[in-house]
């Protein structure tokens, strides 16, 4: 029997980690997994041999967090294990075995983008990851330890790498495992092959030729030679000496029953209907334009604040609200203010503050694009989509203008550089690049008008948006099309809006998406695994699975 998802908060602090030890030295972070068994997210079981399960990697998320805004001084990360003899054992079986299928689909879209914001960090950030692998490590602990820009084995004799899904529990590894092993490790297919299929995986020097590991170092050398590489990351690191970190304070945030509350983002659900309104309030008054400015505002300064209510606005509905399969976006605000704002962006790109809250508004909007929602956008009087929020309706599945020919309060859309790759997909792309395909013409058309507020005629004509209705047509046609989408097979609609999102070119975060997901997705629903003689249901029994032996 599946246990109910219960409400889940993704906002924590290291005061109150159950698993993590987070310790700085200089430039040099460690980050100790000393997960406690008895702390598991939901009972029923225990997290044993650092397991983990989706607990374990909301504090594992927010400590990522704390090192990219609150120590700058940090350039390198050891991630590491404080058990005896154990690096991670991977996801909890027993928890997966005892989980809805939306629970472990969610749980492994969450502990994706946890491992894929390391790969974020270090090309972005100019944070370098060592894993440290003092023990055995097997399945999602592999995969954490691939996450990392190098692993470095302990050669004890013991210690291995692993994948052992497919031959123990019937499943594919479900964050990633496959698809770095190849493209990112370039691990040989064959070689691949047998890794995937071995219960015990692979030690010692053999884990390094395979290129399953890139150094090893037995046990009286280990922790200097972790030591020396993590120093000599560090030096090429571009993150600054001396810097001032922000405090990340707890959200200001109000959970009513069908109601989210922050300051600058607002969700109120309507359930009778199935659909979220999410609005994200633009900023008010004058901008800070100077670096001075924005350390005054820390943790407030509004990109920064936005940003963070977002995305737990975006991870609370994900997993809290599963009948909820439509949202719909709209703005509130000043569009010149949002303006003002890029241009502070933008001329202060590189310092090392601006360049965090970029890489987490990029990584916020990428949550909307791989959600399994349908997206709406509403531009209506009082709208403020331009630049940076105009992400927001460019990630919709449809967008929706109202046009008041004429009317000075007619709602306007304004494009600036922002939205010309600032904020890539998972594909790299711009999302107008996605929009339109690469198709060069449009995209030109488009740049011509950069910083030119839009009426819903122009930015219809321009192909920036879905419909523009006027005010006798409006309420009538949004009301059906969203009646329309209510009404359709939400399974069809997520597989759907997945294939039309990412368009065009792929790359290993899509593919972990895309290919890999769509799998797993699939493999959790198969009785050869989660049926009662299932393997994922058996292990640990004593019991042998049950296979269906047809290739579907």
């Amino acid at each position: 029997m599946s246990m109910p998802a219960p409400r889940v908060d993704y906002q924590t602090h290291p005061e109150r980690y159950h698993h993590w030890k987070l310790a700085f030295e200089g430039p040099v972070a460690r980050l100790a997994m000393d997960v406690n068994a008895d702390a598991g997210l939901r009972e029923g079981y225990k997290l044993k041999l650092n397991s983990y399960d989706l607990g374990v990697d909301i504090e594992l998320s927010d400590a990522l967090n704390r090192i990219r805004f609150e120590h700058p001084e940090v350039r390198s990360v050891v991630v590491t294990s404080q058990k005896d003899k154990v690096f991670c054992s991977g996801a909890n079986i027993f928890m997966l075995g005892l989980s809805t299928h939306a629970w472990k689909v969610n749980f492994c879209k969450f502990t994706n983008e946890t491992r894929n914001g390391i790969e974020d960090a270090s090309r972005h950030s100019g944070l370098k990851f060592i894993a440290a692998v003092n023990g055995s490590c097997a399945g999602g602990g592999y995969e954490l330890a691939l996450a990392c820009d190098e692993i470095i084995l302990v050669d004890d004799r013991n210690s291995a790498v692993s994948l052992p899904e497919v031959p123990l529990l019937g499943v594919l590894p479900g964050t990633g495992g496959l698809t770095r092993v190849t493209d990112k490790r370039h691990v040989r297919h064959d070689l691949a092959d047998i890794f995937c299929t071995t219960n015990e995986g692979v030690r010692g020097q053999k884990a390094k030729d395979w290129r399953l590991v890139d150094e090893i170092a037995r046990p009286a050398q280990f922790a200097a030679t972790v030591q020396q590489r993590a120093q000599e990351l560090a030096a090429g690191s571009d993150r600054p000496v001396g810097a001032k970190g922000v405090h990340l304070p707890p959200l200001t945030k109000t959970v009513e029953a069908d109601a989210l509350r922050y300051r600058h983002v607002q969700v109120e659900i309507d359930r009778a209907r199935r659909l979220a309104n999410l609005t994200v309030k633009g900023p008010r008054g004058a901008q800070p334009a100077t670096i001075a400015e924005i350390d005054a505002q820390g943790a407030d300064w509004y990109p920064l604040a936005m940003a963070r209510e977002l995305d737990d606005a975006i991870l609370e509905l994900r997993t809290n609200e599963l009948d909820i399969g439509l949202w719909l976006l709209r703005t509130e605000g000043d569009a010149d203010a949002v303006r003002a704002l890029d241009a502070t962006l933008q001329a202060h790109a590189g310092h090392w503050l601006v360049r965090e809250t970029t890489g987490l508004l990029r990584r916020t909007f990428s949550r909307l694009d791989v959600s399994s929602r349908s997206l709406f956008a509403l531009v209506e009087p009082g709208s403020c989509f331009a630049g940076s929020l105009l992400e927001l309706a460019l990630a919709c599945d449809r967008i929706y203008m109202l046009a008041l020919p004429g009317d000075a309060k007619a709602p306007a859309i304004t494009v600036d550089e922002a939205n010309f790759g600032r904020y890539p997909m998972a594909t790299g792309q711009s999302r107008l690049a996605r929009r339109f395909y690469d198709e060069q013409p449009a995209l030109d058309a488009v740049r011509a008008r950069i910083g030119q507020p839009m009426p819903g005629e122009d930015a219809l004509s321009l192909g920036l948006v879905t419909s523009a209705p006027d005010d006798i047509d409006w309420a009538d046609e949004t009301r059906i099309a969203i009646e329309e989408r209510a009404a359709m097979n939400p399974d069809a609609l997520t597989g759907m809006e997945a294939n039309l999102r990412f368009n065009g070119q792929e790359t290993m975060f899509t593919r972990i998406f895309g290919r890999l997901t769509a799998w797993q997705n699939w493999i959790f629903q198969r009785p050869n695994a989660v049926g009662e003689k299932g393997a994922l249901k058996v292990y640990g029994k004593g019991e042998k699975a049950a296979f269906d032996w047809s290739r579907v």
